[in-house]
């Protein structure tokens, strides 16, 4: 009898399943369900299991502005290569003309300018932006909506058969890749059903509130009928996963500032070294960070840069100009009129 012997995985995706699952669902606070659909792919691939001739898994993430659609993607970037920037990033608002579709793949040979515009998609590039730990390159297409028409039809063949023929006749595999659309479709109908401002819900407080599968379940049809009214069958076909991203409650706002508070404390302790302090922030400080920098409608979108304008902005200057000496302790505590932050040193 034949002994069959398992295949090797050609990539660890820095751990197993479970180990990946806990790390993305970490750093993607209040989106459980985008982990949990999109490791399974990651999984496959490690398996050896993947379909052949076709991108190891295509997700299209939706739901309204600041909710974490751009945010999974980098995360995972960061899980499977230790670099939140290691992904192959495409801005379709950059791509709205159908002349300007030409810049991803290339003029062809005797067009003006074919040597003076290389193709953004080329092997080279999507193979720098995997690395040793994984050989999984992530290539994003973000507000895919706002792509021209020609971008769609050109992303079929990438979508169904894993190749892509740029202008100088050559081909572009993906087999070794994870592709997410990320797009704002159905993000308004989605806003007002969650938090409606006219009607009996809106005028009674103390209704009942709908449970989460039954909201969960309205806002997919609320985005799959976006999706669907903008874009051909064929192409929708070819998506593997449409993950609905769900507006941010206060828990994981609040988790979200303490979050990138930690980010911060990280990024003095790297690049100031032995000249590094201690940074504290209080309750009362994080609530108005948490005031200040996210909203219903924006979600947390601007928490980064209120932390810079607040935080980060006022530490340089005082670095700068020498007032906090190396291990020094920086307290970020409201001022009394409830409206600013105020650092104090302590030596």
């Amino acid at each position: 009898m034949a002994t069959i012997r398992p295949r090797r995985a050609t990539s660890n995706g820095n751990g197993g399943g479970n180990d990946l699952l806990r790390q993305l669902t970490g750093r993607v606070v209040g989106q459980p369900q985008a982990a949990n659909q999109i490791v399974p792919y990651i999984q496959m691939h490690q398996a050896g299991l993947a379909p052949e001739d076709r991108p190891v898994g295509v997700f299209l993430l939706l739901g309204p502005t600041g909710t974490g659609k751009t945010r999974t993607v980098e995360a995972l970037a960061e899980v499977l290569h230790g670099n939140e920037k290691q992904l192959l990033k495409v801005d379709c608002g950059e791509f709205q003309m159908e002349h300007e579709v030409a810049k991803l793949i290339g003029a062809p040979p005797g067009y003006l300018g074919h040597r003076e515009t290389p193709p953004m998609l080329t092997q080279q590039k999507l193979s720098s932006v995997a690395s040793e730990a994984c050989d999984l390159s992530l290539v994003l297409f973000d507000e895919i909506e706002k792509a021209a028409p020609s971008m769609v039809r050109l992303l079929m063949g990438v979508l169904d058969k894993a190749s892509l023929r740029l202008g100088d006749n050559t081909s572009v595999r993906f087999e070794r890749t994870l592709i997410f659309l990320t797009s704002n479709l159905g993000a308004r109908e989605m806003q007002k059903e969650m938090q409606p401002d006219f009607g009996f819900e809106a005028l009674v407080p103390c209704s009942a509130p709908r449970s989460v599968p039954h909201a969960t379940r309205k806002l997919d049809r609320i985005g799959m009928g976006a999706v669907r009214r903008k874009f051909p069958p064929e192409f929708v076909n070819r998506i593997d996963a449409v993950i609905t991203y769900q507006p941010l409650g206060a828990d994981a706002l609040a988790q979200i500032v303490d979050q990138q508070i930690t980010v911060l404390e990280r990024h003095i302790r790297n690049r100031l070294g032995e000249r590094a302090f201690e940074l504290r922030v209080n309750r009362a400080a994080r609530q108005l960070l948490l005031r200040r920098g996210t909203s219903s409608e924006y979600g947390a979108r601007e928490l980064k840069r209120t932390i810079l304008r607040c935080l980060t902005q006022p530490l340089a200057a005082m670095t700068a100009n020498g007032e906090i000496p190396p291990d020094a302790i920086v307290h970020a505590e409201l001022n009394p009129d409830g409206e600013n932050l105020v650092l104090t040193v302590v030596v």
